[in-house]
């Protein structure tokens, strides 16, 4: 059952990391280190398929080769997001169901990047 659960919630988590490289606010690389941790602990066919994309596994090499993120890079992204699901959702969209959606994934993924991504050993 926990497998089964793993799988499930892996591969949403790949299918929000690829539509963050499309949507501005909502991370890639977190989603994908999500998958990666839940592949690896449930199918490492998965896992190993993962690593082995064309488009997403430099995305998991990048990140693994550095080690973690430097608190620098992290506020430039934290930053670059606000920004961006700011605009998204004060200028572009007046729908106040659209806005508490962007504000909730722009929560999401400040909390992704602060507290799910590694910070570098060496900034």
């Amino acid at each position: 059952m926990k497998r089964t659960i793993y799988i499930i919630i892996g591969c949403i988590s790949v299918v929000l990391g690829i539509i963050g490289i499309f949507v501005p606010g909502l991370p890639t690389t977190p989603f994908l280190l999500l998958s990666s941790w839940l592949f690896y602990n449930s199918s490492k066919r998965l896992h190993n398929a993962l690593h082995r994309s064309k488009w997403l596994g430099p995305y998991l090499r990048r990140f693994q080769e550095r080690k973690g993120v430097g608190w620098k890079t992290k506020a430039v992204s934290i930053v670059c997001m606000w920004t961006m699901i700011s605009i998204s959702a004060f200028v572009v969209f007046e729908n106040w169901h659209v806005r508490l959606l962007l504000l909730g994934l722009g929560v999401i993924g400040t909390c992704s990047v602060l507290f799910i991504v590694p910070n570098a050993k060496n900034n």
